[in-house]
């Protein structure tokens, strides 16, 4: 069933969402070479405690860390631990900080140092995704409208879009009703929701340079591209609104 929210529940998930941007912006800031992804774990721990806020992905599942890096040719739930960045790089970071009960849930991807242009190009066709679905949400889109934005633009650039992982609603709980493809096809379009205001989803394109395909790496969390090929990840919490939507997210 889909939760709908009421104004003040939305104010918290904003604040939730405050947090998690805060993360985002340490890490465009400090995220260099020479750098492990468990230190940037430990920072956004910290971060989000400090703030009064609870790490959202840490025992989720068993999930073992509390921010999710995915590196070059992984996709998405990347573990934080030993792993050094090098230069050229890039890092998918996926953060969820849990507020008074309510979440925000965000991912951005951050190169690390100088990268080629290729996966340069790749980053900035996964944000302007996001920015293409995010400017076609309002009260009574359906959700497909979503993906279809999403599919356009990566296509018409040569990338894959993963069609394993979608968005989400979210609210008290991580994962919610309705679920929010990154694609079109005749599954999606027969379980097509209408957005309505006072609904809280997540949208996050997640492109690959290479094939649509993934797997599951034996660890049962980090999900890679099939090929090994560079993938990006971008997500953001957007509440629907009476006349659009705003994204809750961001500092």
């Amino acid at each position: 069933m889909i939760s709908y929210k009421t104004p003040r529940e939305v104010a918290l998930m904003r604040e939730a969402g405050r947090i998690v941007a805060e993360v985002h912006a340490w890490a465009a800031e400090n995220v260099r070479p020479g750098m492990t992804t468990g230190q940037i774990d430990d920072a956004a721990r910290g971060i989000i405690e400090r703030r009064g806020a609870s790490c959202t992905f840490l025992g989720y599942h068993g999930f073992p860390r509390t921010i999710c890096t995915s590196v070059n040719e992984e996709v998405v739930h990347g573990i934080p631990g030993k792993k050094t960045l090098a230069e050229g790089d890039i890092i998918g970071i996926d953060v969820g900080a849990t507020y008074r009960n309510y979440m925000g849930d965000a991912a951005i991807t951050v190169p690390v140092g100088r990268v080629s242009e290729e996966r340069r190009r790749l980053v900035e066709t996964t944000r302007e995704c996001l920015e293409a679905a995010i400017r076609v949400i309002g009260p009574g889109v359906r959700v497909s409208a979503i993906g279809a934005a999403v599919q356009t633009l990566a296509e018409s650039r040569g990338y894959g879009v993963v069609r394993e992982y979608a968005g989400h609603g979210i609210g008290t709980r991580l994962h919610e009703d309705p679920q929010v493809p990154n694609y079109v096809d005749g599954g999606t379009r027969a379980n097509d929701v209408v957005l309505r205001p006072g609904m809280v989803i997540c949208v996050e394109p997640m492109l690959n340079m290479g094939c649509a395909e993934v797997e599951v790496l034996d660890d049962g969390w980090t999900v890679v591209t099939k090929d090994r090929k560079p993938s990006a990840h971008f997500e953001h919490t957007i509440a629907v609104t009476e006349d659009g939507a705003e994204v809750l997210s961001v500092a």
